[in-house]
């Protein structure tokens, strides 16, 4: 069995912009509206669920005001430079940009893309939620864009 939140109609979403180095398109610094979706696979429990929905969406909104209207930058890019102060100076290339340091996250993906951004949002609802046992399977989506999804699952147990 799943179960599923659709980011989309539960309002886990946010408005981010970014660039991704060396893309010719994508290169240049622009934005998206992100949805995050997960889908649980596993047996119903005990309390007739896989796991309840509530503690799962808490952690979805958590994330995603995390970097509701910034600026994302890849923490892990070998071709990025980013200089922290009260001001974040980064240089790609021969483009240098300086934003207010409250206005960037630093995300440890070494691009963001939808597809490490979505593995990162993965890796961390892993380390934080306590899955039920019951829980086998947990996939993660991040929409850059509407029919355009990339997906990150991890099998919890066999």
């Amino acid at each position: 069995m799943r179960i599923a939140i659709d980011g989309n109609y539960s309002g886990i979403r946010f408005s981010a912009s970014h660039f991704i180095p060396g893309h010719d398109k994508c290169g240049r610094l622009h934005g998206h509206s992100y949805v995050l979706h997960l889908v649980l696979h596993g047996d119903v429990g005990a309390n007739g669920m896989i796991m309840d929905f509530v503690d799962l969406k808490k952690a979805l909104k958590t994330m995603v005001d995390e970097l509701d209207h910034r600026v994302l930058l890849p923490g892990r890019s070998a071709g990025v430079t980013i200089t922290q102060g009260s001001e974040v100076e980064v240089q790609v290339g021969s483009k240098r940009y300086v934003f207010p340091a409250e206005d960037v996250a630093i995300l440890d993906v070494a691009q963001c893309s939808a597809e490490e951004m979505a593995g990162m949002a993965l890796e961390r609802l892993i380390r934080e939620i306590e899955f039920t046992p019951n829980v086998r399977y947990v996939e993660v989506g991040l929409d850059e864009e509407r029919g355009q999804t990339a997906w990150a699952g991890r099998e919890l147990r066999p």
